[in-house]
């Protein structure tokens, strides 16, 4: 006997360890050195602040990603998934305790076994009531670790969950300043465009009227007049685009196009930088971003399910025990005629063929070696999505200063067109190609700034912020 426990205490200590214990990956080399992007001209390796948006000090674009947060339909499912996936972690830690039921019945009819001892006795089977109430507990030994390893399961898929809850934040931030930032884009191309038919609409009337004194051509009114209409053109496509841009941020927000915020059609400038953004480092990174933290987390319930997998190799054994009264009349359940109870273990193993749990195995430990080349993956998908946003940036940047620097000149170029055409030193032709190259680079500068916001748009949202409770700023009225 003293052999026998001693061989069950060590079986039950081995097997209490079934399956591997979960340690964090290690990280593809080079992860968590410096960014190689990075342009100290533009950027700094400063942590970035999780509400990235302020550092643009706009009242109305916080206020209205801050309304994101509450109101956001995809955010409010993903709140929900998280709170299911917290439950689903409460039930399965419950299996920590004994289980416990109380039943209730009464059957009238023939009961099989009180036939069978009716017959024995050389008694006629006949019809009669059965009552009973019965509690029953029972608990699972839980020597080969299977209880514990679905808790470790379940808690490493409820973090995974709130992950991809994060993630779910940090579109809505995003999306909300892209959109807002789109509007207002839009609102400076339609300001432009305005100015620009005005520009080329006085020209066109000066044509026509040296026309009409004699000085021109026909040729040179209808040039001037067909180049108004093109510029008028552009007009109605601007308004159209920012009107979808706001029905798409009233859906962020939660809104009907009905309640769509009209409002911000007002705004003709994009919100600005004042200094340069920070972009932390490699390490930084990883550690901020919710899809790596949620790859991370499925392989490490991947590697749970494993041991959850390996205890059923093992016999699973159970503690259970019952009490109450089964008779035939009620008064009997509480006497000692009627009085039933029990109590003992219960041992089932599926054995000697273990094939099914075996393949189980099998599949569990291919689960985890997917898990990891997916949370490789994802790292390097991180990695990837922040050293193109830093190069897309930093080239949109210089793009916007190449087209400053050709507007300033054009704009020269045509003041010295018109004195020159007045004074008679240069043709109209000279004017009318100045003035559409004044015209486009104009649109192109503020089409620009529509493309410099985005960009820094997406550097924020590859870089992970957003996705921390932030509580809102009091921001003064108007």
């Amino acid at each position: 006997m003293r052999v026998l426990l001693t061989s069950a205490a060590a079986l039950a200590f081995a097997a209490c360890r079934a399956g591997p214990d979960y340690h964090t990956p290690s990280l593809p080399p080079g992860a968590e050195t410096p960014l190689v992007s990075v342009n100290p001209k533009l950027e700094t390796e400063a942590t970035p602040p999780d509400a990235w948006w302020r550092l643009y000090s706009d009242s109305r674009l916080d206020a209205l990603v801050q309304e994101g947060f509450k109101a956001n339909r995809d955010l409010a499912a993903a709140n929900a998934n998280f709170a299911a996936a917290r439950a689903a972690l409460s039930a399965v830690r419950a299996a920590r305790y004994p289980s416990t039921e109380v039943s209730l019945a009464g059957v009238y009819g023939r009961d099989p076994t009180t036939e069978e001892i009716l017959e024995i006795g050389g008694h006629s089977p006949q019809n009669l009531w059965l009552f009973e109430d019965i509690f029953q507990a029972a608990y699972e030994v839980d020597l080969f670790g299977r209880v514990r390893r679905s808790i470790e399961a379940a808690g490493a898929n409820t973090d995974s969950v709130a992950a991809a809850r994060d993630g779910v934040r940090v579109l809505v931030a995003a999306g909300t300043a892209r959109a807002y930032a789109s509007i207002c884009a839009l609102g400076e191309e339609l300001d432009v465009a305005h100015h620009s038919v005005e520009v080329v609409k006085r020209e066109a009337d000066i044509s026509e009227q040296r026309y009409e004194a004699g000085g021109g051509s026909r040729f040179e009114v209808e040039r001037a007049q067909a180049l108004v209409a093109e510029v008028a053109a552009t007009i109605p496509e601007l308004e159209g685009v920012r009107r979808a841009t706001l029905f798409e941020l009233a859906a962020l927000l939660g809104h009907t196009p009905a309640e769509a915020p009209m409002d911000l059609e007002s705004c003709v400038a994009p919100p600005r930088l004042t200094g340069l953004i920070p972009v932390g480092d490699g390490r930084a990174l990883i550690r901020r971003r919710p899809d790596v933290r949620e790859a991370e987390r499925r392989l490490a319930a991947a590697t749970a399910q494993i041991g959850v997998a390996t205890a059923e190799l093992y016999p699973s054994i159970h503690l259970i025990g019952f009490y109450g009264g089964a008779a035939s009349q009620v008064p009997q359940l509480t006497t000692n005629a009627g009085l039933v109870w029990g109590v003992g273990p219960t041992i089932s193993w599926t054995f000697p063929n273990q094939a099914g749990p075996r393949a189980r195995v099998r599949q569990a430990k291919a689960s985890q070696a997917a898990a990891l080349a997916a949370f490789d993956e994802v790292v390097l998908t991180a990695l990837k999505e922040t050293e193109q946003a830093l190069t897309t940036y930093g080239a949109a940047l210089e793009h916007r200063r190449a087209l400053t620097e050709a507007q300033e000149r054009i704009h020269r170029a045509f003041q010295i067109a018109r004195d020159g055409y007045a004074a008679g030193s240069s043709s109209y032709l000279d004017v009318l190609t100045t003035e559409q190259s004044l015209v486009a680079l104009d649109a192109e500068v503020a089409s620009s700034d529509a493309e410099l916001i985005q960009r820094q748009i997406d550097l924020f949202k590859a870089l992970g912020g957003g996705w921390h409770e932030v509580p809102p700023q009091d921001h003064p009225p108007g």
